[in-house]
């Protein structure tokens, strides 16, 4: 079995999508609808996408406070250097739990935690 996707539900498409493209670095793979008020993109280069979906119709929901997606970057201080650029807070870190790993925290457009992390 395969880890195909990770589905996220959204508030607003264009702003996910450039946050995922302009701050992670994903490409987006496919846009389109998906019924009457709703659209979906897939980003992603790899066998492992991650799924976007704005509902109209959905207009409360909770991402948990326990759930990250975690991006590996080549340089954290250089990624930490361009996030303040761009105006992104730190939610948390950086984080040096062993000699061969870094990595902090952001947060996406929706509250979803983001962990950007460099293998050293």
């Amino acid at each position: 079995m395969n880890l195909s996707w990770v589905t996220v539900t959204v508030k607003d498409l264009d702003e996910s999508i450039r946050f995922y493209t302009d701050v992670v670095g994903l490409t987006v793979e496919s846009r389109r609808p998906a019924g009457p008020g709703m659209e979906l993109a897939f980003l992603g280069d790899g066998e492992t996408k991650l799924e976007l979906v704005c509902n109209q119709a959905v207009s409360e929901f909770s991402i948990g406070a326990s759930i990250s997606l975690g991006f590996e970057v080549a340089s954290l201080d250089q990624t930490m250097a361009a996030l303040k650029e761009q105006g992104i807070a730190l939610h948390s870190g950086p984080f040096q739990p062993a000699p061969h790993i870094k990595f902090c925290f952001i947060t996406d457009p929706n509250g979803l935690k983001i962990q950007l992390l460099e293998h050293m």
